[in-house]
């Protein structure tokens, strides 16, 4: 069984890789593989934390600070990775279609970030005006903010998508080992379960009545809701009423 599982997936190549490259792959899966994924599940679905007093609780920041500080070190181990294979003489250009790929998920990646810079200001009770008033982009639900929220969601959830196929074409274009397959595919199961379950359990909240409650008068509170899949708090307040 331990020979199978060291053994390369396809058995006519060689794994044969130096430092750069092993090097790398291991930055790239941390960075892709596993920080962006968990900080994209932390903010979908820990906006309101388990234990937290809602409405009465407002503005929890752990989803945020957990997703901002982890897209940003993610990016940046991503950078080191690629500049890592970028002056070695392993670069040797053979696997186009990953490179292409490595190629489109960091210039996303750098779309992610230059897009969170780019999102507005704040407003509201806890970041006010400096006229002393509430308004602001996310407050306000401002165009601004609402093409933000729009680009923001489709880019992060299209760079998840192709960042599974572009480690899947890094592993074959490596040939390695089984167990490296079975690994990465038992991390992916194992987040698709926990988003799934938390999906379920109706957590994946709206991020204006998360900050600033369930007040019908509230500006962000008379649109709709912004993302796929995303209740209201009040909602399922509601519902759990209910049952």
């Amino acid at each position: 069984m331990l020979d199978w599982l060291l053994s390369p997936i396809d058995a006519a190549r060689p794994h044969e890789i130096g430092f750069a490259l092993s090097w790398h792959a291991r930055l790239m899966v941390l960075s892709w593989g596993t920080l962006t994924p968990v900080a994209i599940l932390i903010a979908r679905f820990y906006k309101i934390m388990p234990n937290q007093d809602w409405p009465r609780e407002l503005d929890n920041t752990f989803w945020w600070r957990v997703h901002f500080w982890g897209q940003i070190a993610s990016f940046a181990i991503a950078c080191a990775a690629l500049l890592l294979i970028l002056v070695s003489a392993q670069n040797i250009g053979a696997a186009g279609r990953h490179q292409f790929l490595g190629y489109t998920v960091m210039s996303l990646g750098a779309l992610q970030l230059l897009s969170g810079f780019l999102r507005g200001s704040k407003g509201g009770p806890t970041a006010p005006h400096p006229d002393g008033t509430l308004r602001g982009d996310h407050f306000d639900m401002t165009p601004r903010r609402l093409a933000f929220e729009l680009i923001h969601k489709i880019v992060g959830y299209t760079a998840l998508g192709l960042i599974i196929v572009t480690i899947v074409t890094g592993l074959w274009a490596a040939n390695a080992p089984i167990w490296m397959w079975a690994a990465m595919t038992g991390w992916w199961g194992l987040l698709a379960l926990v988003a799934v379950r938390l999906q379920r359990q109706r957590r994946a909240y709206d991020t204006y009545q998360a900050i600033w409650g369930d007040d019908a008068e509230l500006p962000g509170n008379t649109m709709p809701k912004q993302g796929f899949g995303v209740m209201r708090p009040s909602e399922v307040s509601r519902f759990k009423d209910k049952t």
